[in-house]
């Protein structure tokens, strides 16, 4: 309950970056980034999208605050914003590595 009371004004924030969060591509690219920095065109490359697709949505996330940039003459590197960042995509990626994902999509568990 207290951490309700204390975020009650924010909730709409938290939403908001869990929105970001939740899409597929934003999220690969949040997982390439929590081990390196890494250019556009290498996030193109890896994750076999164009450039103007990865950074649409690396504006997205920057716009999120969740990734930031740097420039390097005419290169572009990003990287996740803070160690926040890098939290919840390991914390995520440890939730679901917990327990395999069910047959028919996803279940909530009842033997607690």
């Amino acid at each position: 309950m207290l951490l309700f009371k204390n975020l009650r004004s924010r909730i709409p924030d938290l939403a908001d970056l869990f929105k970001h969060l939740s899409d597929p591509h934003r999220l690969q690219l949040l997982l390439l980034l929590a081990d390196n920095e890494s250019s556009v065109g290498g996030l193109a490359k890896e994750l076999n999208m164009t450039l103007s697709a990865v950074s649409h949505q690396l504006r997205q996330l920057k716009t999120a605050r969740l990734v930031s940039r740097r420039r390097a003459g005419k290169t572009i590197y990003y990287r996740l914003m803070d160690d926040h960042v890098r939290q919840l995509v390991v914390i995520g990626k440890e939730h679901v590595n917990e327990t395999p994902r069910p047959r028919g999509g996803m279940q909530y568990r009842t033997d607690e």
